[in-house]
């Protein structure tokens, strides 16, 4: 839509609208395509009702603008205008076409400002994947620096499974991936470690030994990268976590800490509501590294580049554990 040609077929004279396309019901084989120029003179004169004014308006003599708009009333197959004096009048069939020329011609001219926004720097998007076990408030403290680098910066976060995370990243629908372990072996996945987390803290009291969880009811983090070596360890010291509560999501398991339904064990990193109390498992070492990820080879945007030297300049020690 942002070259000079409206490159949108029609078919007979019944349109409707859908979204940013232009859809009609087939009752021909003739098409048309229409010229961006044409419809920008159209919308000129239903919206001054003179030809001389919108001619006027749009810099161009009257007669090439009355030529242009029969060459656009032929395309279409009838009269847009009734040529009356003092002020032209739009026909049955003008007033059905003004919304939706006016919608593609503004979806046109959006399109051409926001390409050129982006090419001078003015528009900045960040696309950037996370597995659902890596919390956004990570990201929060240099998304804040990033927005006054760029003026509108158009932010697009993707969830997904660590398999997920490395698929968008493979299909270029992210350009930068944060997780504990992708287990891709894709030779064009760049790597660049961010922190190690220590030992998990746990909700409950202040020091907890496999014993005390012997009796309690554990709420499992599935949706986790470590969630299967978490069970064996918890397996490996007697405790039944085969009749545990399987999470899948951070919010629901924040909600069942706070009705009082289990424990859990969580990363350092995650942001837990002030209601519930962390305690370190004596004895329970389940370290994590979370990595950012990227595409070698492939150019990355400004916004992306500027993220990726921030995160991995960061001071990540407040997420270290003993």
């Amino acid at each position: 839509m942002a070259s000079k040609t409206i490159g949108w077929r029609y078919r007979g004279l019944g349109v409707i609208a859908e979204r940013s396309q232009l859809v009609l019901p087939a009752q021909s084989d003739r098409g048309t395509i229409m010229e961006m120029h044409q419809v920008r003179y159209f919308l000129a004169v239903a919206r001054v009702f003179n030809f001389t004014r919108a001619a006027d308006e749009c810099n161009v003599t009257q007669p090439s603008l009355t030529r242009a708009i029969k060459q656009l009333e032929a395309e279409l197959g009838g009269d847009l205008f009734r040529r009356e004096r003092p002020a032209a009048q739009l026909t049955e069939l003008g007033l059905r076409m003004h919304p939706l020329l006016k919608q593609c011609y503004d979806a046109a001219t959006g399109a051409r400002q926001l390409a050129s926004s982006f090419k001078s720097g003015e528009v900045g998007a960040l696309r950037i994947a996370l597995t659902h076990s890596v919390d956004l408030s990570l990201l929060i403290p240099y998304l804040d620096q990033i927005k006054r680098l760029f003026n509108r910066l158009e932010f697009r976060f993707l969830r997904g499974s660590a398999r997920e995370v490395g698929e968008f990243l493979k299909k270029g629908e992210a350009e930068l991936g944060i997780a504990a372990e992708i287990g891709e072996e894709w030779d064009r996945l760049d790597t660049w470690p961010l922190f190690t987390e220590g030992r998990h803290p746990l909700a409950d009291r202040e020091d907890i030994t496999f014993e005390d969880l012997q009796t309690q009811q554990l709420l499992l983090r599935s949706f986790c990268e470590h969630a299967e070596r978490l069970s064996a360890s918890f397996r490996g010291h007697g405790i039944d976590v085969d009749h545990s509560h399987a999470i899948s999501s951070e919010r629901d398991l924040m909600e069942l800490l706070e009705a009082d339904i289990g424990i859990a064990v969580i990363p350092r990193s995650v942001s837990t509501p002030e209601t519930l109390k962390r305690a370190n498992v004596d004895g329970l070492d389940m370290r994590r590294t979370v990595h950012l990820y990227g595409v070698a080879g492939r150019e990355r945007t400004a916004v992306a580049s500027t993220v990726m030297r921030m995160l991995r300049g960061a001071d990540w020690s407040h997420y270290l554990g003993a």
